[in-house]
């Protein structure tokens, strides 16, 4: 029996989400099912209610893919409740190379992507700059206030 897992993150704009994280995770906004050319239409071809529906929902996706194929697919869910405390699973980015890669080059490389992802919309919420411990990550949030970390 094949073993196979999405990431659902709970939201209050799918688009933004899709928007930020799929160039943060170099992912791409994954197409609707064929012969359709909107996720809305699958769903209405499936018999999704139009009340369930809504104005806007489907026209544009809100799920992102791997372009690969190797990691999981993320589904931003439309919630009506505000995020309110810290996430309890966050999300590593690991752009450094790890602890083979000397640090001044790790730094280096966490700092660039921060602020790239900066420029996309996401807040630097602590640096951790750590020689000491051989450790440097940057502490961020995304367009909506979950946490993740580029290491």
């Amino acid at each position: 029996m094949e073993n196979s897992w999405q990431l659902v993150i709970d939201c209050a704009d799918p688009q933004r989400m899709v928007e930020f994280w799929s160039q943060a995770m170099h992912y791409i906004p994954e197409p609707p099912p064929a012969p359709h050319a909107t996720w809305r239409e699958h769903w209405q071809a499936m018999g999704v209610p139009e009340d369930e529906l809504g104005p806007g929902v489907g026209d544009l996706p809100e799920s992102l893919v791997d372009p690969q194929g190797h990691g999981p697919r993320w589904w931003f869910q439309q919630v009506p409740e505000a995020k309110s405390i810290k996430n309890r699973l966050h999300v590593d980015l690991l752009v450094g190379g790890g602890r083979s890669v000397e640090f001044e080059v790790r730094r280096q490389r966490v700092d660039q992507e921060a602020q790239r992802l900066v420029a996309l919309g996401a807040t630097i919420r602590q640096v951790m700059d750590l020689p000491e411990m051989d450790h440097f990550a940057v502490c961020m949030a995304d367009p909506e206030g979950n946490e993740f970390d580029v290491v």
